[in-house]
């Protein structure tokens, strides 16, 4: 008896100590039903979220967490399902594609990556978004995944390990573990593969099915001398219990792959419009379906020079990344202008247009007939690649898939439950109910009414722990000096002054007085921005001294026929830049 009541009271004080939280009178969006649920109180105890009921059927304890969700809206964390982290977004992270090795060796970029997987994490997790899908990375990857499990406030990553191709750019190879693919053109290549992936433990395998050919009929016939390699890759993971993801654009890469065991399409069909039977074929099969309808644009308009981050990109994306998509501008003048210069004419064409335009049609009416079919749509970027920000660039395929012709809920579904099947984690999270991860995003506006209301995050929930977005990513001096010159370069006003302190002074060095106050700065830089449509700064120097940033730049369009040679001297003072000098 002595015994039992020990447990009994054991029990009791675990129960009474448990960390509890409410959320109250928040509108709730059951993505499952579809449909706003309007004064409810969610209570998470440790992580889990153990109560979502209306206001008047809960009681709160003394000494509880409260947050007051009144006029807010609670939505399930969200999900990118493409992404890809060994590439960084920006100019220099495909030289297969873009091949500027001579101007940063391609090493460099592969430790940058390395080291700032952790910064991408976090501001995926400022964005509201708190889970990540990577169809392919490399061993080192896989290894930086693990270690970042440990903290619990980033979002969580589900890595699939090098792709198993049958095409391997040449750039690629003899890399080592930081090798993003396993070149397969037999049946025991692709079985060793997945085995050499094992120890690794990728949460999936990924698949890059590419075929070439001068014609679709030659295409089809290197497709299907490539079925056997296929469908081992795909026998030897469901053999180990995971997954497959499929790299295919090609109705007939994309239903080979299918009929072959294939569990996830991380791309829409390009190459023609499906039929209805395709469409009920992988309904059948219970694909599920990613359509990446930006990130080929993105290509196109980075290598044409006319890729344009609006201000939400400006403020959201990694600096860097997204600063060196303007390097093509003074790379003009090195060695390599010939070929730049004849990419910007090349992708500025009425020729390069009229495709671009016809194969996005293409996927946008496959989308919304595969949606209307029943197929599960998972939304993804393929962030990573060149011009497609990681984290930025969510809303941006959000929006296109709602030019497709999806409707708000539709879209919500797929960057929040949708995802969570892709792995079978829907018993997981995904959704506000009881029993799941408390991973949420607690907004200021209501996403059905306008997906532009995503951006307006007021709170980030990850495994149960709330989280100011200002206060998820440090910004340092250097990122925000960046922030800036990317913010000039795209002659964006808005974006350019967040950076500053309200009475931020700017100085002729070393004491002459030139301007004080934000509002002061706005009027000269828009005037600036309307009538130096090539405006252009590049930064030869830079060094970085505790709270200073000196910058040499070198500053194009703004007088015809002249470059501006200068040095800027940014102070700060509560991480906002108060005062600047420039030296000429």
């Amino acid at each position: 008896m002595k015994k039992f009541l020990f447990i009994t009271v054991f029990v009791l004080c675990i129960t009474g100590i448990q960390a509890q939280m409410y959320i109250e009178n928040v509108t709730v969006a059951d993505v499952i039903h579809k449909k706003l649920v309007p004064a409810q109180t969610v209570v998470i105890t440790d992580g889990i979220i153990t109560a979502v009921k209306s206001g008047k059927q809960v009681k709160v304890p003394r000494n509880s967490t409260i947050i007051n969700g009144e006029g807010k809206y609670l939505i399930p964390g969200m999900t990118d399902s493409h992404i890809h982290f060994f590439q960084s977004g920006g100019i220099y992270t495909r030289p297969d594609a873009l091949d500027l090795r001579k101007h940063v060796p391609y090493e460099e970029e592969i430790k940058w990556g390395h080291q700032n997987m952790e910064n991408f994490l976090q501001h995926y997790l400022r964005a509201g978004i708190t889970s990540v899908i990577d169809p392919g990375a490399t061993y080192n990857f896989l290894l930086l995944r693990d270690a970042l499990k440990k903290k619990q406030n980033l979002p969580s990553v589900y890595m699939a390990g090098p792709l198993i191709t049958t095409y391997e750019p040449e750039v690629f190879k003899n890399l080592g573990k930081d090798e993003p693919f396993k070149l397969s053109l037999t049946v025991e290549e692709a079985r060793k593969y997945v085995q050499e992936q094992l120890p690794y433990h990728p949460d999936f395998i990924k698949i890059w099915y590419i075929v070439s050919g001068a014609n679709p009929q030659e295409k089809k016939e290197k497709a299907k001398k490539l079925e056997p390699v296929i469908k081992a890759a795909i026998e030897e993971a469901h053999k180990n219990n995971l997954k497959v993801a499929v790299h295919a654009t090609e109705r007939f890469t994309a239903e080979t792959a299918v009929l072959n065991g294939a569990d996830y399409l991380v791309h829409d069909i390009e190459d023609e419009v499906v039929s209805d039977d395709f469409v009920k074929l992988l309904q059948s099969k219970k694909i599920i379906l990613c359509p990446t309808l930006t990130v080929s644009e993105n290509y196109y308009d980075t290598y044409g020079q006319k890729k344009h981050y609006n201000t939400y990109e400006l403020e959201t994306a990694n600096p860097k990344s997204i600063g060196s998509i303007y390097d093509l501008k003074h790379l003009e003048a090195t060695s390599d202008s010939t070929w730049i210069k004849k990419y910007k004419t090349r992708f500025n064409s009425p020729q390069i247009s009229s495709y671009v335009s016809k194969v996005d049609s293409i996927r946008k009416v496959n989308l919304k007939k595969l949606s209307d079919g029943g197929v599960t749509i998972a939304a993804g970027t393929d962030a990573g690649n060149i011009g497609t920000q990681h984290a930025s660039s969510f809303l941006e395929e959000l929006k296109a898939m709602k030019e497709s012709g999806m409707n708000n809920w539709q879209i919500l579904q797929s960057a929040t439950i949708n995802p969570t099947k892709i792995l079978n984690k829907d018993s997981q999270y995904g959704s506000i109910e009881k029993g799941k991860i408390a991973d949420l995003v607690l907004l200021k506006a209501n996403p059905i009414e306008d997906l532009d209301h995503l951006t307006q995050v007021d709170m980030v929930f990850k495994n149960g722990q709330p989280q100011d977005p200002s206060s998820i990513l440090k910004m340092t001096p250097e990122s925000l000096v960046q922030q800036q010159v990317n913010a000039y370069n795209a002659r964006n006003i808005d974006a350019f002054l967040e950076p500053y302190a309200e009475d931020v002074e700017i100085y002729s060095f070393p004491s002459t007085l030139l301007s004080k106050g934000k509002e002061q700065m706005r009027k000269t830089y828009t005037n600036l921005f309307n009538k130096a449509p090539d405006l252009y700064c590049e930064i030869k120097q830079r060094i970085v001294n505790l709270n200073t940033v000196i910058d040499k730049e070198s500053v194009s369009g703004m007088r015809p026929g002249q470059k501006v040679e200068a040095t800027a001297i940014y102070e700060f003072k509560n991480n906002k830049i108060s005062k600047v000098y420039f030296l000429y």
